[in-house]
């Protein structure tokens, strides 16, 4: 009988995720990734040069695993995609009536230019209804989380307060509006944030307490990826993960 070695197994293992891994590279290719849906989202592909694909790796029960390669130059201001995972479950709450929202997010990144300029960020819309398309005439807040900002890139709006804590962390929070919606951005103040495990409740209810809004909205989506503008890299997610319980 022929021994494997461990080394042995974790190549196979390799091998095996790869083998069942899906890349899309459309512009707006979309694909079903479990709880989720892993999308291109190439909205702003037309201000630059370069291209950019996804690779969905694993589902695990409620957590996801995927990769974005993207190449992208000139016009270093514009926003080229925003390559993401959409939650398809944890939605649809008021916020008066959710008890925890838990999520988890491992990432890295694999390989990178120097003086990339992108965020790897969450993206939460809020709206007066249950249901509502992001970024359309349904959407009353955008809320971002930061949790890395590279090459001098700033959110929408300006910054309202420097340096508030939310969920153990340093951030600095800015505002603006756009289009029909009002964002507020929670940027890291404290460098790139690679492991990151908390309530997202705490941001919620930072907003309701301290920033007026109003506790009827509904949390209508909750994407999670990265938005590049000039560079190159290969965003890795090893794991990902979001829920919402409601009371």
């Amino acid at each position: 009988m022929r021994l494997v070695s461990a080394p042995t197994v974790a190549s196979a293992l390799s091998l095996a995720l790869l083998s069942s891994a899906q890349t899309i590279t459309g512009q707006y290719d979309c694909l079903p990734a479990g709880d989720f849906t892993l999308c291109q989202n190439l909205w702003g592909e037309l201000s630059g040069v370069g291209n950019q694909s996804s690779t969905l790796i694993s589902t695990t029960g409620d957590a996801v695993s995927w990769s974005t390669t993207w190449n992208w130059a000139n016009n270093a201001n514009n926003v080229k995609s925003y390559a993401n995972v959409l939650s398809n479950t944890a939605k649809g709450v008021q916020l008066s009536n959710i008890a925890s929202a838990p999520t988890s997010w491992s990432w890295t990144y694999e390989t990178q230019s120097d003086g990339i300029r992108a965020d790897v960020s969450y993206d939460i819309w809020f709206g007066k209804a249950p249901s509502g398309v992001a970024a359309t005439s349904a959407s009353s807040y955008e809320i971002m989380i930061w949790l890395s900002g590279q090459g001098g890139i700033q959110p929408v709006g300006s910054v309202t307060k420097s340096n508030i804590t939310v969920a153990g962390f340093q951030w600095d929070l800015w505002s603006g509006p756009n289009a029909n919606w009002e964002v507020f951005s929670f940027k890291t103040a404290s460098g790139d944030i690679t492991d990151f495990d908390v309530d997202l409740q705490e941001f919620f209810t930072y907003l309701t307490e301290n920033e007026g809004v109003a506790s009827t909205q509904y949390v209508q989506a909750i994407q999670t990826g990265t938005e590049p503008f000039t560079g190159n890299a290969v965003l890795m997610t090893s794991s990902y993960s979001v829920a919402i319980n409601s009371l």
